[in-house]
């Protein structure tokens, strides 16, 4: 009995059963008790312990369930054999980990920052609520595999009047944001074909579908867009654009390219376009240009989009209009999966939707980044920063053409003075030491994203970028 001399603690959270089975866990780990020891009885543990039966026993099941343990009738309880045993050895507690220090910038213009003050939080605590008031319990049952059905017809109509995207509710797939999109549309068209991307591009789309395994070309762009001509040069079935304005150049596809791009997908059977629409809902100028997928009558174009541009991140919602030959595909490889998104939550942006928030919430933003893009712009003329600006028609950020400079020079120097900038040269696929000697003999091109930044920070930091530059 000595060797099971516990020392038991009441002035702790931890159960007393836990703390004997610990402790003897413990001994059977380190060989203190060898195979084949019987334990003392439960009755006889109890007593020297001086706690209840039931608490010896409570522990003893639990060395039982785990095999450390052996249980024969009426002779009791023996260490079970155990040849080897896996233990995983903590230096600390993870919770007291310290964290991985990060460089904290004082501004950061991250061409994807989005404008969380701007979040219509009363209107979407009072859509939850009446959500969960009006579901009951048939909202927590399984939904529909490709998303609610009134949700995806809201979807269908608001593309339809927004974006000129024709579509039914049948042929649109919703999930957990972008890249669960593109992966589960890998899922669908399989691994043999060859992505053609532009150069530069998108990197997470990019860098997800290499991680799947695709062969990937990077085509060349020019002041349309990605070059089909290029494109028609490689063995890509499958092109990956974001014509409304593309990522990360700003760059709009003009009509006559994309009748170029439908007619290079509709030369072959068995070619596609993804179409990634990420944020045409911010445009200055004009109204936002329609679809590609809206010209599409061959039925060519995978229409994608996303609410973490336009609402929240969180929010964690994308959809995906599919062609009918891929819906067709889509219906015989993976009806049998279940939605990622919470019904709750497709059921209230449902209601976002159609009740026209969701319109009302997009003009609020827009006039949001609408004047904070008016501020930056007006930053760079009056301090006189020696670039040239393009890309400043749309989205969240713009980009600054810089001549005779490096880029690395510049994000240095910007880093000097606590403010992250971002350079072109990342969202190049192409080989990346020619693609930076290429970058050091044209020009230095800066990306500078305001979402994130309000007014006044903009123009301070607008200030440090002259001085850090000059």
């Amino acid at each position: 009995m000595n060797e099971l001399t516990i020392n038991l603690k009441t002035d702790v959270k931890t159960p007393l059963y836990e703390q004997i089975y610990a402790y003897i866990k413990t001994d059977i780990q380190n060989g203190k008790i060898p195979y084949g020891e019987k334990l003392p009885s439960t009755r006889a543990l109890s007593r020297h312990l001086e706690v209840s039966r039931s608490t010896v026993e409570l522990a003893y099941e639990q060395l039982l369930s785990e095999g450390y343990v052996e249980s024969e009738p009426c002779r009791g309880y023996f260490v079970a054999q155990i040849e080897e045993l896996y233990r995983l050895k903590r230096s600390r507690n993870p919770a007291q980990s310290p964290e991985m220090p990060r460089k904290i910038y004082r501004f950061d213009f991250t061409p994807n920052g989005v404008d969380l003050n701007s979040f219509p939080y009363n209107v979407w605590r009072k859509l939850s609520r009446e959500t969960l008031l009006d579901g009951q319990t048939e909202l927590f049952r399984t939904g529909d595999s490709k998303g609610e059905y009134g949700f995806r017809n809201a979807i269908c109509n608001y593309l339809y009047q927004a974006r000129g995207v024709e579509c039914t509710p049948d042929q649109v797939i919703i999930g957990a944001g972008n890249d669960y999109m593109l992966m589960l549309l890998s899922s669908v068209l399989g691994r043999k074909h060859t992505l053609a991307f532009e150069d530069p591009t998108y990197m997470q789309a990019y860098r997800l579908f290499c991680c799947l395994s695709y062969e990937t070309v990077p085509v060349p762009m020019d002041k349309s867009g990605m070059e089909v001509k290029a494109l028609a040069d490689t063995d890509a079935d499958i092109a990956y654009v974001t014509p409304s304005h593309q990522y990360p150049t700003g760059i709009v596809m003009p009509i006559r390219r994309r009748q170029e791009l439908l007619r290079w997908a509709d030369g072959a059977e068995g070619r596609y376009i993804i179409e990634d629409d990420y944020d045409s809902e911010f445009r200055y100028k004009g109204k936002p240009i329609p679809a590609l997928q809206g010209y599409d009558v061959h039925e060519k174009v995978i229409y994608t989009g996303t609410f973490s541009k336009s609402i929240a991140p969180a929010i964690r919602m994308g959809y995906m209009v599919l062609p009918k030959p891929i819906l067709e595909l889509y219906t015989e490889k993976c009806r049998f999966l279940n939605s990622t998104v919470s019904k709750v939550d497709q059921l209230i942006l449902q209601r976002f939707i159609e009740n026209g928030y969701y319109e009302r919430h997009l003009n609020k933003t827009r006039a949001l980044y609408k004047s904070r893009h008016d501020t930056l712009l007006n930053c760079l003329k009056e301090t006189k920063i020696k670039c040239s600006i393009s890309g400043e028609n749309a989205g969240v950020h713009l980009l600054l053409h810089f001549s005779d400079v490096e880029e690395a020079v510049l994000l240095e120097k910007a880093a000097q003075r606590g403010i992250k900038v971002y350079g072109l040269s990342e969202y190049f696929v192409g080989d990346r030491k020619e693609k930076e000697e290429q970058m050091r003999k044209k020009e230095a091109v800066i990306l500078l994203g305001y979402a994130n930044m309000g007014e006044q920070k903009i123009q301070e930091a607008v200030k440090l970028l002259k001085e850090a530059w000059e």
